[in-house]
């Protein structure tokens, strides 16, 4: 009889929204959480249970095998990258497809609050199978790519301009294949006189119901850009190294008026997506700052990571969007640009937030106060008062990197 009427109890008990305390795999205190999706700008707590987001709560009661004190911290769904290259091998003479100019993506990623990258082209259908095996398999890091149009990938002079190995219909039944990881088809450095390889790209990203990102090598004298934008491309492709300023390419703004050209305007509004995709050389102050100054902004913020950038300008994902922050974005935004907008260019909607249910990828930062200088590849300079680092990143629910080892108690990705 007392078993039944504490049955009773707990069963009124639930039925008015009291719940037994807890215990979670991972519980986040006091840090300001930044989640564009769910329009989250505050001071929350975050739970994570089984890989998950367990709750997010101004405060949430209840145990953890691992708390961690975020105050003072900024909490945010884990970063997407769509522009890496992580094909990366020893063939010296196959530059980004197991080649000396791809990165193994962990070591650059997880460090820098990064849990998705998007390999951008490295791989074609005919390479894609080794590139799956050594790299998207084993790697903590959750790796999605673009496919290359090209058969080979991004294997360098002349295979990239080869337009006998651009075939859309192999392309497309390849990525429909493979769909749970390929999100988009990729046309890497062609370098021509007219738009047949796009135009082979699209219908290929068209038949897979991907989009199609492009980042065109050049031609002297340069394509028309808006040719491509709004004759070429549907809505939701994607123009990535969007702040170039390279000879062979037609840029956005206007070097005479310092605005935006129109057909830009143009294409953005009807929903052509333009990505960062800083890189080696793709990214120039003298188009940004004009690009900011009249009102544009990038939909999302990408590093076109591999080895040759890393040391450079770029450096890594941090430090491009600290240098959008030096250009006047608010924090929320640059945030957006790289978590909730990326997922949504890729279609994996279910990445990018930290909802109740989703998988717990979170990144952890500190803003640092003082005067830092950013440059560009050209050497142009601009200053800056803030600075982002990473504490902590949690990939599928463990913490993967720790900086200052802020998690009680200490336990890592690799030693459970």
């Amino acid at each position: 009889m007392k078993k039944f009427g504490l049955f009773l109890i707990t069963l009124c008990l639930i039925g008015t929204g009291y719940a037994w305390s807890q215990q979670y795999d991972i519980l986040i205190h006091g840090g300001h959480v930044i989640d564009p999706k769910n329009n989250i700008d505050q001071v929350m707590d975050v739970a994570i249970t089984d890989g998950k987001i367990a709750q997010v709560a101004p405060k949430i009661s209840g145990t953890a095998k691992q708390t961690v004190d975020a105050t003072g911290m900024y909490v945010t769904p884990g970063l997407i990258d769509i522009h890496t290259h992580d094909y990366w091998g020893t063939r010296m003479n196959q530059a980004y497809m197991d080649g000396p100019n791809g990165v193994m993506p962990d070591g650059f990623t997880l460090q820098n609050g990064v849990t998705t990258v998007v390999d951008a082209g490295s791989s074609g259908w005919r390479t894609f199978p080794d590139f799956k095996k050594q790299t998207i398999d084993v790697s903590q890091t959750r790796v999605l790519a673009f496919l290359n149009i090209v058969g080979e990938g991004m294997r360098g002079f002349p295979f990239e301009d080869d337009q006998k190995d651009m075939n859309p219909r192999k392309a497309a039944a390849f990525a429909k294949e493979h769909s749970d990881i390929i999100v988009g088809i990729k046309l890497a450095h062609y370098n021509g006189h007219d738009w047949t390889p796009a135009i082979r790209a699209e219908e290929a990203a068209r038949e897979a119901g991907i989009p199609l990102m492009v980042d065109f090598g050049g031609a002297r004298p340069p394509l028309s850009l808006d040719s491509l934008l709004n004759d070429v491309f549907r809505p939701g492709d994607i123009f990535t190294h969007c702040f170039g300023f390279m000879r062979g390419r037609e840029y956005i703004v206007d070097t005479a008026t310092q605005k935006v050209k129109p057909f830009v305007w143009k294409a953005q509004k009807r929903g052509v997506i333009f990505d960062v995709g800083y890189g080696s050389s793709s990214f120039d102050f003298r188009q940004a700052i004009p690009a900011m100054k009249d009102g544009f902004r990038p939909n999302s913020i990408s590093t076109d990571l591999h080895i040759e950038d890393y040391n450079g300008a770029m450096k890594n994902i941090l430090n491009v969007m600290s240098k959008f922050l030096a250009m006047g974005w608010d924090l929320k935004s640059v945030i957006q640009a790289t978590t909730w907008n990326p997922a949504r260019e890729i279609h994996r909607e279910e990445l990018g937030n930290i909802s109740v249910g989703a998988g717990a990828d979170v990144s952890i930062f500190t803003v640092r106060k003082g005067k830092f200088g950013f440059f560009d590849t050209p050497g142009n300079r601009i200053e800056g008062d803030q600075k982002l680092e990473c504490e902590m990143t949690i990939r599928a629910g463990k913490v993967a990197y720790d900086l200052n080892g802020i998690a009680n108690p200490i336990i890592s990705y690799n030693n459970e």
